[in-house]
């Protein structure tokens, strides 16, 4: 895709052998909700995707996004290499630097295995445009980051 992005799905990670998302939910199988970004570094950077991680959601609540509570709600960062993980801590550092936030609960991970949520929850706000959840929360924060990134969204 021309702006790097080439797929991107909805997933828990972390423990149990092949949760369902409603388990994962649940906040009793030691997943996360996530995203899983499938990129270009030749046309966008690991340091990008993590620059717009952190300015699109709250790092400093902790178990917590918005009105949605529980651990598999944490601020988590997988990395792949020490190159990565290093980049992730030195945007965590910026932050608490710079006084964008005075504590980030971010976890900083290597990255091991990746579950797939199902297929009726992958583009669920395309699917469920009129949802209340998709109109109150998750559109709300789209909006927000498409401004914040404009330079960013094709």
């Amino acid at each position: 895709a021309e702006d790097g992005i080439r797929d991107y799905k909805v997933t828990g990670v972390q423990t149990c052998a092949l949760p369902i998302y409603k388990e994962v939910i649940s906040g009793k199988t030691g997943h996360a909700e996530v995203v899983k970004v499938i990129y270009d570094p030749n046309i966008v950077s690991f340091k990008v995707l993590v620059d717009v991680f952190f300015g699109s959601h709250d790092p400093s609540t902790l178990n917590r996004q918005g009105p949605d509570r529980g651990t598999q709600y944490r601020s988590i960062a997988f990395y792949e290499n020490l190159g990565e993980k290093k980049i992730i801590e030195n945007s965590i550092k910026s932050l608490l630097d710079n006084k964008t936030f005075f504590k980030v609960t971010t976890e900083v991970k290597k990255f091991k295995k990746f579950y797939e949520a199902e297929d009726y929850h992958q583009d669920y706000k395309k699917k469920n445009p009129y949802n209340p959840y998709i109109m109150k929360v998750s559109a709300p924060r789209i909006n927000k980051f498409k401004m914040d990134f404009s330079e960013l969204v094709k």
